[in-house]
């Protein structure tokens, strides 16, 4: 059987397959590259997502260590988590609010929202700098103040109270230029809860949100209890 010499037999690929090879690639290849950046983008949201949910369990945390007694419908909570009648909740998750609370006795300006800055250091506030730690800038629980203040935790998740000798928090003036998050909160008397106000109990929500507006989308983060 001969072989065919025909012109057509001895053609190598047409400048057609070139461009349909090479648009093929390029899709392949711009797939990737969009799939890497968004693998990338998700992988930076799930930290701050993270972040933030730590916070907001943290400040739950300090609110429900504060006394709370309600006693023939008279709160006489905690100025911080009480709500005074005829009141049925304090604070807010929409803006920055303040309150003159009086309550258990005392009459207190209370302050429901704060920005709290983290970073890794190693600092000589912190208990071991040659071991580094994480500090927690917070500021705002006194309205207008510019005071900021520091809490170093050890590697070892001690909590030293401002350093190694120190015995509060570490002040100062200056604003962290680090990693900052806004926190607000609202204490809710007697809950409606599926519909149903329950009485004897108050629903503590706190929202948290990055501040960083380079990160998109934004990252915000709510968390609620419920206690007496």
């Amino acid at each position: 059987m001969s072989r065919s010499n025909s012109p057509r037999a001895a053609k190598g690929f047409s400048l057609l397959e070139v461009v349909i090879a090479i648009s093929v690639l390029v899709i392949g290849v711009s797939a990737m590259a969009a799939l890497s950046a968004t693998m990338l983008t998700r992988g930076h949201q799930s930290k701050y997502v993270s972040l933030a949910g730590t916070l907001a369990s943290e400040k739950l945390e300090d609110l429900n260590r504060l006394t709370g007694l309600v006693s023939a419908g008279v709160d006489n909570s905690d100025p911080n988590i009480c709500v005074p009648s005829p009141a049925t909740s304090e604070g807010s998750l929409t803006a920055d609010t303040s309150a003159s609370i009086t309550c258990a006795g005392a009459t207190e300006t209370i302050y429901y929202y704060d920005n709290v800055s983290l970073d890794v250091t190693n600092s000589t506030d912190c208990p071991n700098p040659a071991d580094g730690c994480f500090a927690e800038t917070t500021t705002g629980l006194s309205g207008g103040s510019t005071a900021y203040y520091t809490t170093y935790h050890s590697p070892d998740g001690t909590i030293p109270n401002g350093g190694a000798s120190a015995s509060s928090p570490v002040s100062s003036a200056t604003a962290p230029t680090n990693l900052t998050f806004h926190r607000r909160w609202v204490i809710e008397a007697s809950p409606l809860i599926n519909g149903t106000a329950v009485s004897g109990i108050r629903r503590v929500t706190v929202l948290v949100t990055l501040l960083d507006q380079t990160v998109q989308p934004g990252v915000t983060f709510q968390m609620s209890i419920v206690r007496p």
